[in-house]
């Protein structure tokens, strides 16, 4: 069965290549097409990850035949945890963004006033388009500048995002104002802590395009869960599959753990009811 979906995946870039012209791909093109799913077609998905770990996860696509693929490089961390309610835990459907080094001056003109200039950059150059497609249960993966000290995401628009439905957020760069990120409880996942904002230093290249994190391949309406051990992202083609084998695997190590817990005395917590 893989192995056809392989071919067939195969068979539909090299048509796409054939049938792009000269022309188009001078103005750039992108080879590797963009599904949309519903917004039902998502929650429906997610249903079947509404406890599932990374560990289940990781099993699962080893059932399928993906052993490895995936599991994003663990320097990708969660921000903060809650070993308690488990909140920084979070299951959600990608919703993708990339930001790039921008090539623009990176300071105002001597006649243009900082916070204009500022504004302008914001509002032209690194603004946030994706806010008008996130749902509920959006997982919001941004692919940005891992070098530079770059705070794309803060308190504000993370919180906002969380407001319009989004889960959590996984960034392969940084974030700033992570103490009230973790005050407010808002699942995040990045590689480091960030400073600088955006302007002079990024700008927005796309949105819901094929990104990559920490070596991991995100398209958009992949299933992305995330806890303690990290992240990892599953293809859609493969996800309902993955979750029932998951599933699976979470409530046999549910069953054993809580016969321990009862050997032991031990009151039963919420990862073995």
């Amino acid at each position: 069965m893989h192995k056809i979906i392989i071919f067939v995946l195969v068979f539909a870039s090299l048509v796409l290549s054939q049938a792009a012209s000269k022309e188009d791909i001078a103005k750039g093109i992108s080879f590797i097409p963009t599904t949309i799913y519903t917004a039902e077609e998502n929650q429906e998905l997610l249903k079947l990850y509404k406890k599932l770990r990374v560990a289940d996860v990781s099993d699962g696509m080893d059932y399928v035949g993906l052993p490895g693929t995936g599991l994003v490089d663990p320097v990708i961390h969660a921000d903060w945890r809650d070993t308690k309610d488990m909140s920084h835990v979070f299951r959600g459907i990608a919703l993708t963004v990339r930001f790039v080094p921008t090539q623009k001056p990176a300071h105002p003109a001597d006649t243009v006033d900082f916070r204009t200039w500022e504004g302008d950059f914001y509002n032209k150059y690194s603004s946030e388009p994706f806010t008008e497609i996130i749902q509920k249960g959006s997982a919001i993966i941004i692919d940005d500048d891992e070098f530079g000290d770059i705070g794309s995401i803060g308190s504000f628009n993370i919180l906002a995002w969380y407001k319009a439905g989004a889960v959590g957020v996984v960034t392969d760069a940084s974030s700033r104002d992570t103490d009230e990120i973790a005050l407010q409880r808002v699942p995040l996942y990045l590689r480091k802590k960030g400073r600088g904002i955006r302007p002079g230093r990024n700008e927005m290249e796309s949105v819901n395009k094929p990104v990559v994190i920490g070596g991991v391949l995100v398209m958009p309406g992949d299933v992305v869960v995330a806890d303690g051990d990290g992240v990892i992202v599953v293809p859609r083609r493969v996800a309902k599959e993955v979750a029932e084998y998951a599933q699976m695997i979470l409530d046999g190590d549910k069953a054993g753990r809580k016969d321990l817990y009862e050997s032991l005395g031990r009151e039963l917590d919420k990862t073995v009811k």
